[in-house]
């Protein structure tokens, strides 16, 4: 059931950050290129497991990410664009099942 849920709410972080992705008439070029951007994460297991672990999960929670979208908000679009992109991938990797790591 847990991964249901999780699934389940990953897809709505999908459709809540495209939705208003395309609202605000951001750049489909930039949201493809950028997508795949928080994997960067996984470098930090050349460091170890622990280190990796901790990097991916940084970069897999909705907190950067939404705290950039109430700044971009606040801000600049550009900062508000990436927020929603990175909550597109958190919701795009929850959906596939790829869920944080333990460390």
């Amino acid at each position: 059931m847990d991964k249901v849920l999780f699934k389940l709410e990953g897809l709505s972080m999908v459709v809540v950050a495209i939705y208003f992705y395309a609202y605000m008439d951001f750049s489909w070029i930039a949201f493809f290129l950028l997508l795949l951007v928080p994997d960067i994460s996984k470098i930090g297991f050349l460091y170890g497991k622990r280190i990796g672990s901790m990097a991916y999960n940084l970069f897999h929670t909705y907190i950067v990410p939404m705290l950039l979208i109430i700044i971009g908000l606040a801000v600049h679009d550009a900062i508000l664009m990436i927020g929603l992109i990175w909550v597109a991938h958190i919701g795009m990797d929850r959906v596939l099942g790829r869920l944080a790591v333990a460390g």
